[in-house]
């Protein structure tokens, strides 16, 4: 599919964002292309910025009611096989600054993967981002929905957020401008997308880089590292495990289309080649109504569901 790109040229896609841009516009892009579980419609409209600067300058042409979707390494997420009707923009080639500001703060850019993220606070010796590394996403994504692994949140260690508004504006805004709980973020009105973060560290003194390595480890060996999947499925209830609930429902396995709930570790949902969105999102009412029926808890799912069913 041919980019839409058209520099110098003063003419525009109508509707939305300037024709001129430095990165890579797209009309119609299949969205399975850009989602770890390989499945999704297309999205109308699909921009890869340059750089921040060019990011800025397209979302302050976006029309103020253009549905927009901010997009990491699509890890979290399941796209319709309808498509988006709207704007996607992907930051995973963009947004990837990653520095030390000082001795307890390290600065991050929204596209920047969260494993690197980690690695980056172990080069320097740093404790407190150890669980990034069993995040697979990015520092926006995890931004957006408080992410977790290996015991540890996003948000608990945020020092300051930078926020890109509607109107174009942008600002460095303390935690206490957003409600955060158990993966779940609520952001200021006017809202549009994280673009950074500063995050607090510490001096390495009680060996997590030795602990985060020993996770990592155990997780490989205890989850389909590999395979399509948009990691857990659903949250934890309040004291209890997603995973547990689902193998004791006796759903290890359980298929739909060409999705199935993995054998090795039950809040997984692998697809295969041939799987819809359609065949994922069965699979995850299937579960939620069979949890519901034999244990008495409803699951919530992790995922991010958006777009329109396939039309008839």
């Amino acid at each position: 599919m041919a980019a839409l790109q058209n520099p110098g040229s003063g003419t525009r896609e109508p509707g939305v964002g300037p024709a001129n841009v430095r990165g890579t516009l797209k009309r119609d892009e299949p969205m399975a292309r850009h989602t770890s579980w390989r499945v999704g419609g297309p999205a109308d409209r699909y921009f890869e910025p340059a750089d921040r600067a060019d990011l800025l300058a397209f979302a302050r042409r976006l029309p103020p009611d253009e549905p927009v979707l901010w997009l990491g390494l699509g890890s979290n997420l399941l796209v319709r096989d309808g498509g988006f009707r709207g704007t996607v923009i992907a930051l995973h080639g963009a947004l990837g600054g990653l520095s030390r500001d000082s001795e307890t703060t390290l600065y991050a850019e929204a596209g920047v993967h969260c494993a690197r993220l980690a690695k980056f606070a172990q080069q320097q010796r740093l404790a407190g981002l150890g669980f990034m590394a069993g995040i697979p996403g990015t520092v926006g994504g995890a931004l957006a929905m408080n992410a977790g692994a290996f015991g540890g949140e996003t948000w608990p260690v945020v020092r300051e957020v930078e926020v890109l508004f509607r109107d174009g504006a942008t600002a460095w805004l303390d935690a206490g401008h957003f409600g955060v709980a158990y993966r779940h973020v609520i952001p200021p009105p006017g809202f549009l997308g994280f673009l950074a973060a500063r995050f607090r560290v510490a001096p390495d003194e009680d060996g997590e880089a030795s602990r985060t390595r020993a996770a990592l480890a155990r997780r490989k060996a205890t989850q389909p590292v590999g395979r399509p999947s948009a990691g857990s499925t659903f949250r934890n209830p309040p004291g209890e495990h997603a995973a547990r609930l689902i193998e004791a429902a006796g759903l290890k396995g359980a298929r739909v289309g060409g999705a199935t709930v993995s054998t090795l570790h039950a809040n997984f949902i692998l697809t295969e080649a041939g799987a819809t969105a359609a065949d994922v999102e069965a699979l995850i009412e299937t579960i939620r109504r069979t949890v519901k029926e034999r244990t008495g808890v409803e699951l919530e799912p992790e995922v991010r569901i958006v777009g329109e069913p396939a039309h008839a």
